[in-house]
């Protein structure tokens, strides 16, 4: 797990096209959202459970839903879904709704959609801090990363 500082060190050094955007409340809706920057363009990490074990699920906001069962299907699992809370405590460190979109250290699967932008914003492991970051630049940083396409 990352401090704030550390995951602003690590940007540093290597060499990453970001900014960190501070904010007065936690952001958990669109409209919270677009006091600060582009809500389209946001990032959520939902931290998701496979029989493979689990995975960083990197989309982009702009589905109204995803379906879990034909999304592991096209990814060759049999079966996935959101892990629980406690899980996503345990094994990454981090609160849900606060999961950094880098410093997670898991296999990472990053939705291709947001390569479309210059930027994507998301999560720093902080309620009140948003990341704004060059998206090729959280491929370069996960562990593991394939990108995907999601239908």
């Amino acid at each position: 797990m990352l401090t704030l500082f550390e995951l602003s060190e690590l940007l540093t050094a290597l060499k990453c096209d970001y900014e960190i955007i501070q904010h007065n409340q936690p952001i958990l809706k669109t409209e919270d959202a677009s006091k600060y920057f582009d809500y389209s363009n946001t990032a959520p990490v939902f931290i998701i459970k496979t029989e493979k074990g689990f995975y960083a699920l990197i989309v982009s906001n702009q589905y109204n839903r995803l379906d879990f069962k034909k999304l592991a299907q096209d990814l060759g699992f049999s079966k996935m879904k959101l892990a629980e809370k406690s899980d996503v405590l345990k094994i990454t460190g981090y609160e849900v709704g606060t999961i950094p979109l880098i410093g997670h250290n898991l296999p990472c699967l990053f939705d291709k959609r947001l390569l479309a932008f210059d930027y994507i914003y998301g999560g720093t492991g902080g309620q009140f801090q948003t990341l704004k970051i060059n998206p090729k630049d959280v491929i370069r940083l996960n562990n593991n990363t394939v990108e995907i396409e999601i239908q």
